[in-house]
């Protein structure tokens, strides 16, 4: 896909580069999909953004889709649920809990993400933990919780929290099972993974969006829902996924995970800039504990005494 020794060679090389990209983009889904909340209901911005999406991909990855096309059958039951997790189910619990919450809320319940793929390697690869990473996973919980519950531990307590927050947690939790998932991909082209794994996510939207439309919610037809819907399509879709596949070939999905909490960060920020959103004294504390999980838990162990 690309040409030996030239720019864009270098580039798809590099890991950093390629995530740090990826977390602008999705960063900026969630603010789209926040604001776009009254034009475009939540499983038609999903299936319409992978629809497109798929589009502008299957020019470039037909002919490795054709080679790859054996590989991809003979492992469809991995490649049918990592489309299902990353395409499919975790959009339509993001674009619904964004109808509910705000983006800041959303974007910093994200960032627990490298502390639950830690917990994913542990349970599902049999990746070694050791205490001081169980103590950091902890911490950040602790700060996802004082989030969600918005400071007050009656609201956790009493179990009543805003909806939308734990929508975008359970979506979170499928994300960090994905990303851990992901080092079983078969060993075939990126694009032709990529679309492979459009097709199935489609296909697990397509009844939710059917519903949506029987029950009479429908895109309000403005200049607004066309632009959202070609963001969500073009930059966190085509682009972000494949930048992040191929971060996790680099790296891998820990080292990826931990890097991806550049993401809450930037959407915090671009949600305050560009929603208005305020950013309270419980965001803080718990971005505070989150980000001190993180380092807990990526500190490299002491090296054996002799």
């Amino acid at each position: 896909m690309m040409k030996e020794g030239g720019p864009a060679a270098a580039i798809w090389s590099r890991a950093y580069p390629l995530l740090t990209v990826t977390a602008l983009f999705w960063a900026g889904n969630s603010i789209v999909g926040r604001a776009a909340r009254d034009l475009v209901p939540p499983a038609a911005l999903s299936f319409w953004r992978w629809t497109f999406a798929l589009a502008l991909l299957l020019p470039l990855a037909w002919p490795h889709l054709r080679r790859d096309w054996p590989v991809l059958r003979a492992h469809w039951r991995i490649v049918a649920l990592l489309g299902a997790l990353a395409i499919g189910s975790f959009n339509i619990l993001l674009y619904t809990g964004l109808q509910s919450t705000t983006a800041l809320n959303s974007m910093l319940i994200q960032s627990a993400q490298p502390a639950l793929i830690l917990i994913g390697g542990a349970l599902v690869m049999g990746d070694g933990t050791s205490l001081r990473q169980v103590v950091g996973v902890l911490i950040s919980l602790v700060g996802v919780l004082a989030i969600i519950g918005r400071g007050d531990p009656a609201i956790l307590w009493g179990m009543q929290l805003n909806i939308g927050d734990a929508i975008i947690g359970c979506a979170v939790l499928l994300w960090a099972l994905y990303s851990v998932l992901l080092r079983r991909r078969p060993a075939v082209h990126p694009l032709s993974f990529l679309a492979a794994s459009m097709v199935v996510g489609i296909g697990v939207i397509i009844p939710f969006y059917a519903h949506e439309l029987w029950s009479g919610r429908l895109i309000v037809p403005a200049t607004g829902s066309a632009l959202a819907i070609a963001y969500v399509s073009i930059f966190p879709s085509f682009l972000a996924y494949l930048f992040f596949n191929r971060g996790v070939e680099l790296i891998g999905s820990a080292a990826t995970g931990q890097y991806m909490n550049v993401m809450p960060l930037m959407g915090a920020g671009l949600a305050m800039l560009f929603l208005g959103e305020r950013l309270h004294l419980f965001h803080i504390a718990g971005l505070a504990l989150i980000v001190i999980g993180i380092m807990v838990a990526g500190r490299p162990e002491p090296a054996a005494q002799a």
